[in-house]
C-alpha cells in the first residue's frame, strides 16, 4: 500500500508495534508469540533478564512483557535494570507471573511496571492489556510529535510540507531497518515516490544523500550505545549493520577520532572521577 495519501495530512505512518517478550518458559513464549503475531505485532524474544535488557536497549520496543520467576536474574531485578537505563526508562513493562498475589503485584508496580498479568493467562486478558498500553504509547508519541516534532527532522523553513513529511517517514522507517536498510529505490517505492525526488528531499533537508544519512545515524546511535550502555561492542556492531567488529571500529574511529573501546574507557574513567568527587 502506497503512502502518498498521507503526505498532505499531518499524520505519521502507523508502525506495527514492537513487543519484547522476556521469559524462560518456551511454552509460554510460544503461546504469546502465536496470539500477538496474528495481530501484526513484531515480536522479539529473550530467555533471561540480562539478554532482555540488552535487546531492549538495542531494539527500543514499544512494550515489554516480563516474567517474574527466572533463574539468575528475576523479573524484578530485570525491571530495575530497565528503569535505570536511559534508553528503556520509559518503556512500559507488563509483568507475567504465577505469583499474582497482592504483595507480588504491588512490588511489580512499585518498580515501575504498568500492569500485572497472572499465569496461567488468558489470550483475551493479555491482548486487552497489551493493546491498552500500546494505544497509550501511540497517543503519547503523537502528542510529542505534534508539539515538538521529530528531533532529527530538519527545521529548514524552506522545506515544503510534502518533503518534510517524506523525510520524516523515510527516517522513521530507516531507523527501524538500520541493520539491513532498503536501497534508495526500494525505499522510494515503499513511500510512493521516486528515488530522485527522495534523494533531493534528503539533500535539501540534511545536506547529504540517503546513504550519507544512514551512515551518520548509525554512528550517532553507536556513540550513544557505547557511552550510555554496557552493551557489548560486538552486539552494537551487529545491531547497526556493520559486517564485522573491525569495520565498526574503523568507521567509528574515522568519525570520532578514537575507537569505541577507547571512548567507552574514557567515559568510564570520567564517571569514576565524578563519583570520587562526590564521595
Amino acid at each position: 500500500m502506497l503512502l502518498n495519501s498521507h503526505l498532505n495530512a499531518r499524520e505519521y505512518p502507523i508502525e506495527n508495534p514492537k513487543v519484547l517478550l522476556i521469559d524462560d518458559s518456551t511454552v509460554d513464549l510460544q503461546l504469546l508469540i502465536s496470539m500477538m503475531s496474528s495481530r501484526n505485532m513484531r515480536i522479539s524474544v529473550a530467555f533471561n533478564g540480562r539478554e532482555g535488557v540488552e535487546k531492549a536497549i538495542l531494539q527500543s520496543p514499544d512494550l515489554i512483557l516480563l516474567d517474574v520467576v527466572m533463574p539468575k536474574l528475576d523479573g524484578y531485578a530485570t525491571c530495575r535494570m530497565l528503569k535505570n537505563q536511559e534508553a528503556t526508562r520509559y518503556t512500559p513493562v507488563i509483568f507475567l507471573s504465577a505469583k499474582s498475589d497482592l504483595e507480588s503485584r504491588l512490588e511489580g508496580l512499585a518498580l515501575g511496571a504498568v500492569d500485572f498479568i497472572g499465569k496461567p493467562f488468558s489470550e483475551e486478558e493479555v491482548i486487552a492489556k497489551v493493546e491498552v498500553h500500546l494505544d497509550m504509547v501511540r497517543r503519547m508519541k503523537a502528542q510529542i510529535a505534534e508539539k515538538s516534532g521529530d528531533l532529527a527532522t530538519p527545521i529548514d523553513s524552506q522545506d515544503n510540507h510534502k518533503d518534510a513529511a517524506l523525510t520524516r517517514m523515510s527516517t522513521q522507517y530507516l531507523r527501524e531497518h538500520l541493520r539491513i536498510p532498503p536501497s534508495p529505490e526500494a525505499l522510494a517505492k515503499l513511500l510512493g515516490t521516486n528515488e530522485k525526488r527522495l534523494n533531493q528531499a534528503f539533500q535539501a533537508s540534511f545536506g547529504m544523500p540517503i546513504f550519507g544519512w544512514i551512515r551518520e545515524e548509525r554512528l550517532r546511535l553507536a556513540r550513544e550505545l557505547v557511552t550510555q550502555t554496557e552493551t557489548s561492542l560486538l552486539s552494537i556492531a551487529d545491531h547497526l549493520g556493520y559486517g564485522s567488529a573491525a569495520s565498526f571500529s574503523t568507521a567509528f574511529k574515522e568519525r570520532f577520532g578514537c575507537s569505541p573501546r577507547e571512548l567507552r574507557k574514557q567515559q568510564q574513567l570520567k564517571e569514576l572521577s565524578i563519583d570520587v568527587v562526590f564521595d
